[in-house]
This record gives structure tokens, C-alpha cells and sequence, in this order.
């Protein structure tokens, strides 16, 4: 792996793309004995969950479904502070098992602006999956229960990451170079 070019800026190799896979078949593995016989609703977070999401799902042994709810809070390499909800929730969560999917938790925002309204609807429990954690940014008191990678606080693209829209489709993950 080497330096990559993403619009204005380089990024170096970070996560390959086999330490990864890895990593999402240990966190399947987990997911399928701690919510067996439950059934749990899986709620991607779009759009970089989209591939998480996908081949964490292709793991998923138990019964279970997925669906997608889009929210935003980035612009550029930086949180815009706003949480954009751009598609919203139609499944029923009442007492319901429901896991959240997410590619990257920093600050928390994003999470500590959306579970309000999940647990409104009273599911049987709520969890979070994030492939990727970032201790040293959090803001807002978030539980990630399920952590692929603690990671520091730089800015990373690929697999389902972008900047500025682009880098989503990297197999492995890349970090700024500052």
C-alpha cells in the first residue's frame, strides 16, 4: 500500500483491507452468540456504514434485518456541529432489539442527536457497532458497545469513508497526512 491522493490532500496506508475483513468476522461472530434468538434490527448509518454494514450483514448468521437511515455532520475533513437527517426511520422499534451500525464514532454527536429519538420508540434494547472509534474526540457521552478499531484522533478515508464525497470506494483505510 501506498500514498494516496483524495481531492487536495495525501493520506497513507492505515487499515489493510485483510486486517479489516478480519476484524468485521470477529464482531459478526460476537453479534450472532450476544443476540441469538432475539431477531435484532440492524440500523445502518449512511452513507459511510453502507460497506460495514454490507459485509458485517454477509456474517450475520442469526435472524435479523437491516435498514438504512442517513445522517450527516461532516463537511470537508471537519463536523459541521449539524446533525442533517436526510432519510429517515420507517421500522416499528418497539421492543425491538436494535443495533446500530456505524463506520466512524469521533465526537459523538451525531449518535447523541439521533438515539433520543430511537429510544422514544422504546425498542427492547439499543447498541452500537462503530467499525472505528476515536476515544480522544468524543464530545458527547456516547456507548459505543461494539468497537472494530480504536483508532486516534486523525482524519481517515476508505472503506466507506470519503472526504469531500470521494474515497468511499477504497478496499483498505487511509489516514491524513499532516
Amino acid at each position: 500500500m501506498q500514498t494516496i491522493r483524495v481531492h487536495d490532500k495525501l493520506f497513507e496506508p492505515y487499515l489493510s483491507e485483510s486486517s479489516i475483513a478480519e476484524k468485521v468476522k470477529s464482531l459478526a461472530e460476537k453479534l450472532n452468540k450476544d443476540y441469538e434468538g432475539k431477531k435484532p434490527l440492524f440500523i445502518a448509518i449512511l452513507n459511510g456504514s453502507f460497506i460495514f454494514a454490507a459485509d458485517l450483514f454477509k456474517s450475520i448468521s442469526i435472524e435479523a434485518e437491516i435498514c438504512f437511515i442517513k445522517l450527516a455532520s461532516y463537511k470537508g475533513t471537519k463536523s459541521s456541529g449539524q446533525v442533517i437527517t436526510a432519510i429517515g426511520l420507517d421500522m416499528d422499534l418497539f421492543n425491538r432489539h436494535v443495533v446500530i451500525l456505524e463506520d466512524i464514532v469521533d465526537t459523538g454527536k451525531t449518535l447523541n442527536e439521533f438515539l433520543p429519538q430511537l429510544y422514544h420508540q422504546q425498542p427492547a434494547s439499543l447498541k452500537i457497532v462503530a467499525l472505528l472509534h476515536k476515544p480522544e474526540a468524543m464530545v458527547f457521552p456516547v456507548n459505543v458497545d461494539y468497537t472494530g478499531f480504536s483508532i486516534p484522533n486523525k482524519f481517515v478515508v476508505g472503506y466507506g469513508l470519503d472526504y469531500n464525497g470521494l474515497g468511499r470506494n477504497i478496499a483498505a483505510i487511509y489516514q491524513l497526512v499532516e
